[in-house]
């Protein structure tokens, strides 16, 4: 046996996968957790000793016969994370991650620096939003100037787990382009934008190279072999962002399908050959790791919402799922607006969760852990409904994310987005992305196209179809979700 590794480096969890590749099937997965530290004013942070503890703990969860088997690694990883080194590769400071908010006036600084918002849609494809990696540097500039002065270089998440693996420093156009400061046309960083972020310093003397294409960057050291039980000096892909694997991973690498995941993060995007500009910054102008570009829209309160929910009434699973089974449809008039962590598709770092619609009738557990679903079902659908004004078109959803485990979410998105919704046998989705961009290494003749479509299978117990009446059900409810959502808006504005 053979087999291919692809690790994910989530928010709550590092995953680890070894797919048999000639078998096709996984010959095992593991997963550790990883704390998350939030403070006031939106802090979200983690250290990145934390991941590294995680990767070791996934991997020794694994057979030691099955380890032995792998012939390539591929990494994917939460985007926009900042993780400052110094020149013998140690890290500065906290990690801040996607979801950390606190950097709302750095943004604001670094758009006016440059011209605007409107001179960051036009010369770069993005605005410079909060959860980005460009207003964390200035952050630590202002907060923190000594160790800003030692910093050498600056890596993303993944890009730092490529590092411990290889000892290379490298950064991948799709993981890139979440940075803030990648022109997503030309596929190279913008040295105005850094002299935006810092004008007294040249940062692109600490940026690492660029890599455009899927290669080995390097190998497995052998000291981190012997750490982890694995084959020494075998290949590690380019890697790349969660969204750019999990794209690979559903088999959006061309035109047609769109990708919705149902993570910490909600996400939704398209392959598309050409760069998509949203004038109104809606959609985040990506790169992809396959040559093209990524479309796509970002909430931060997917599972958060369900999972806040689920604490808030002290259930499992398996009575969550029960709950929001029997509640009825729009779940009796309550709606939840799931800004809990502040929120990025509205750009709106310091709003709050919101629960509308409640009557002393409809105020029950069952109505309001449905609402958070449908809350953040609603919050996705909005970013179809913004790729479609952009040309993108799709027939077919592809769902990926530990929410697909929730038969009526599933039935939820179809409903909802009017689409027939596909689920994988496959469902690592990041993790298996990562995996299969690994096994382009050791067989290169062929593209990732190729390995898409040879390697992913529906899983037709758990795909749906859209039911018509609920589809028109939801149209209505639909429209009272996007005016609570502009009443929230003029709250939190």
């Amino acid at each position: 046996m053979q087999t291919v590794i692809g690790i994910d480096l989530g928010t709550q969890q590092l995953k680890v996968v070894f797919y048999d590749f000639e078998r096709r099937q996984i010959a095992a997965t593991e997963n550790a957790p990883l704390d998350l530290r939030r403070g006031e004013v939106g802090v979200a942070e983690q250290q990145a000793h934390w991941w590294l503890n995680a990767l070791r703990d996934s991997m020794a969860k694994v057979d030691a016969d099955v380890r032995r088997t792998a012939v390539a690694i591929g990494v994917s990883g939460q985007q926009h994370g900042f993780v400052p080194l110094d020149d013998s590769g140690a890290v500065l400071a906290p990690v801040k991650l996607w979801c950390d908010t606190s950097t709302e006036a750095e943004c604001q600084e670094i758009m006016h620096a440059f011209g605007g918002p409107d001179s960051c849609l036009e010369k770069l494809g993005n605005l410079i939003l909060p959860g980005y990696t460009a207003s964390k540097i200035r952050a630590l500039k202002k907060a923190e100037p000594r160790l800003y002065g030692q910093m050498d270089c600056i890596l993303l998440p993944h890009d730092y787990v490529n590092f411990y693996l290889t000892g290379e420093r490298c950064m991948e156009f799709g993981d890139a382009s979440g940075t803030g400061f990648l022109n997503i046309r030309e596929r190279s960083f913008s040295e105005d934008l850094l002299r935006a972020i810092d004008a007294d310093r040249d940062l692109l003397d600490c940026l690492p190279e660029l890599r455009g294409r899927n290669e080995a960057i390097g190998t497995l050291r052998p000291e981190v072999a012997a750490e982890l039980d694995l084959p020494s000096n075998i290949p590690v892909s380019v890697g790349g962002g969660d969204n750019m694997m999990g794209a690979i991973g559903t088999g959006n690498v061309s035109p047609g399908k769109l990708t919705i995941s149902l993570g910490t993060s909600g996400t939704v995007y398209a392959y598309s050959d050409q760069p998509i500009i949203d004038s109104k910054g809606s959609i985040a102008a990506f790169c992809s790791s396959t040559g093209g570009w990524l479309p796509l829209l970002c909430t931060m309160n997917c599972t958060v919402s369900t999972e806040l929910m689920r604490g808030l009434f002290g259930v499992d699973i398996a009575v969550f799922e029960a709950q929001i089974s029997c509640a009825p449809r729009g779940s009796d008039g309550v709606l939840t607006i799931p800004f809990f962590d502040g929120e990025r598709t509205p750009d709106l770092p310091r709003a709050k969760g919101c629960v509308v619609g409640l009557t002393s009738q409809n105020m029950n557990a069952a109505n309001l852990m449905r609402s958070a679903v449908e809350g953040a079902t609603f919050a996705l659908r909005f970013g179809i409904d913004e790729l479609v004004a952009l040309g993108i078109e799709a027939s077919e959803i592809v769902l990926t994310g530990g929410g697909v485990k929730s038969a009526t979410w599933r039935q939820l998105v179809a409903d909802i987005c009017g689409a027939p919704v596909t689920v994988l046998n496959q469902e690592e989705g990041a993790a298996f992305g990562a995996a299969l961009q690994a096994l382009e290494l050791i067989d290169s003749g062929r593209n990732i196209a190729d390995f898409a479509q040879e390697h992913l299978s529906r899983d037709e117990s758990r795909c749906c179809e859209p039911r018509p009446a609920a589809v028109n059900f939801y149209k209505d409810s639909y429209a009272d979700y996007r005016r609570a959502v502009q009443a929230a808006a003029a709250m939190y504005a």
